[in-house]
Formats: structure tokens, sequence, C-alpha cells
């Protein structure tokens, strides 16, 4: 089993993804929130279940996705870093 950790760069991600949800409905960005981590939650016992980022030429680089977002994450031994969440519309920009 896997451990999942969020890095700071994705929970500031995650943030702002619920912010500009709440402006509409905050009921909604709490359930979006909670549906993204019920989500995550996969990836503790199928890590690899996500498929290789195309703009990352690695296997370690993978992700899902919910909705219309993105979530990036990196396999290192048997933890998994949660990366970035983005738009599917945008392009995402490797480091």
């Amino acid at each position: 089993m896997s451990n999942v950790i969020w890095t700071q760069a994705a929970l500031d991600d995650l943030s702002g993804i619920k912010d500009y949800i709440a402006r509409d409905s905050t009921y909604y960005a709490d359930k979006f929130v909670d549906e993204v981590f019920n989500t995550v939650e996969q990836l503790e016992v199928l890590p690899r279940s996500g498929r290789m980022v195309p703009e990352r030429y690695s296997p370690d680089f993978r992700e899902i996705t919910h909705g219309s977002y993105r979530i990036i994450y990196r396999i290192i031994d048997d933890d998994v870093y949660i990366v970035t969440m983005i738009h599917g519309r945008r392009n995402y920009q490797p480091d």
C-alpha cells in the first residue's frame, strides 16, 4: 500500500479551484474537494493506475482525472506525491 502525499503546490491548486467554484456555490466547492480526495484515495492501492503524463517522458509521472481537472502525481519508491492539479484545457508546464 502506498502513501499519498500532497505537495504544498498541489494543495494551493486545489484551494484555488475550490475558491473559484465557491464564487457560485460553497456547497459544490466543498463537494468537489471531497470528491477529489476520494478519487485520489485509489492511488494508495493502485499507484500506477493513472496514465503517463505526455508532457513528462517518465513512467513515474502519471495522472488521473476528476471532472475537467488533471491530477498529476509522481511515484517515488512506495510513495505517491500529488504534484499539481490543472484544468484539462490548460497546458502543463513541467519544471
